[in-house]
C-alpha cells in the first residue's frame, strides 16, 4: 500500500438517463461494498471509511442525483424519491457486475438499502449496514432538515462554507480538520458571480411532499431478512430510541451500535472505523 494511503479513482456512469459520478477505492476484484450517503452529502463523505476498507474490499461511493457530481433531475418529483434512486442503484450493481454486494447507507443512504432489501433486488444484498436513519422519520426532524437544506445559503470564500459546514454538522461527531477541508472542498460548486454555495440541487427536499409515503415504510422493514446491523447517533432525532428499539425486534432484528454524537455519525475516527469492519465481518459480508 502506498505510503500516502490508497488513492480513489472517478467514474461518470450513465444510469437512466443520468450520468451518476462515483468514487471508486480498492481492487476491483476485491469484495464489493456500496456506501450511500445522506440527504444533501455526496459520495465523498466516505473517504476515511472507504479508503481503509479498500485493503479488502472494493468499495463504490455514489453521489445521488442532484447531488456532488451527479447530474440534476428534470423531473424532480418522479426522480427524487427513494424508489427511483434504488433503481439506479440495482443499475449500479449491474454496470459494476456486482451480483452481490454489501450496503453501508447513511441516512438517505438507509433507506435506499432498506429499498432494495425489502424488493426485488434483496438478493442481491450480503449485509445491510444502516447508519442512523429508520422505516419511520419524526417529521419534527423532518422539518428541521428541510429548513437547513432548503435555505442553501451562499458563501464569498469556500472557508467560510467550511466554517458554516463545521457549525451545521457538528452532530455528525468527532473529526479531523483534514475531513472538515476535505468536506468543504467536496461540497460547494462555483455560482456565476463567483460566490459558491452548496453542490445540491435544493429541489431534493421534495420527496418529503411528492414522495411522502416513503418515510413510513414498517411493512417493508417486516420483509427484511438480509443480515443487519443498525448505527445510531445517542442524541439522534432522526433515528430516536423508541423507533431503534422496534427495529432490533422486527424485520431483520438488527443488532445495535451507537455512537456519542446525534445525527449522523460520520464514521472517520480510526475507532469508528475499526467498529464497522468488525461489524461487516459479523454480517458475512
Amino acid at each position: 500500500m502506498n505510503v500516502s494511503g490508497p488513492t480513489p479513482r472517478f467514474s461518470l456512469v450513465p444510469v437512466l438517463d443520468h450520468e451518476v459520478h462515483v468514487t471508486e477505492w480498492g481492487d476491483p476484484s476485491g469484495k464489493p461494498l456500496v456506501m450511500w450517503h445522506g440527504l444533501a452529502r455526496s459520495g465523498r463523505d466516505f473517504d476515511e471509511l472507504a479508503a481503509a476498507l479498500s485493503d479488502e474490499f472494493f468499495v463504490i461511493c455514489p453521489d445521488t442525483i442532484g447531488r456532488g457530481l451527479s447530474s440534476w433531475s428534470q423531473n424532480p418529483e418522479a426522480e427524487y424519491s427513494v424508489e427511483y434512486y434504488a433503481g439506479i442503484a440495482a443499475d449500479l450493481l449491474d454496470h459494476y457486475g456486482f451480483d452481490r454486494a454489501a450496503w453501508l447507507g447513511t441516512s438517505l443512504g438507509g433507506l435506499i438499502g432498506m429499498r432494495l432489501a425489502s424488493g426485488p433486488h434483496a438478493d442481491r444484498l450480503t449485509a445491510l449496514v444502516i447508519n442512523d436513519i429508520g422505516p419511520e422519520v419524526p417529521q419534527e426532524a423532518i422539518d428541521r432538515i428541510v429548513t437547513y437544506v432548503s435555505d442553501q445559503p451562499v458563501f464569498d470564500k469556500v472557508s467560510q462554507a467550511e466554517a458554516w459546514l463545521r457549525g451545521v454538522y457538528r452532530p455528525f461527531g468527532v473529526a479531523g480538520d483534514a475531513y472538515w477541508r476535505r468536506m468543504a472542498r467536496t461540497s460547494v460548486r462555483r455560482l456565476p458571480d463567483g460566490q459558491v454555495t452548496l453542490h445540491y440541487d435544493p429541489r431534493i427536499t421534495i420527496q418529503f411532499t411528492a414522495s411522502k409515503e416513503e418515510l413510513t415504510t414498517w411493512d417493508r422493514y417486516a420483509r427484511i431478512t438480509t443480515p443487519c446491523h443498525l448505527i445510531r447517533g445517542e442524541t439522534s432525532d432522526i433515528l430516536p430510541e423508541d423507533v431503534a428499539e422496534l427495529m432490533q425486534k422486527r424485520g431483520p432484528k438488527p443488532g445495535m451500535t451507537v455512537f456519542p454524537c446525534g445525527h449522523a455519525p460520520n464514521l472517520t475516527m480510526p475507532e469508528d472505523i475499526a467498529k464497522v469492519r468488525a461489524i461487516l465481518k459479523d454480517l458475512g459480508a
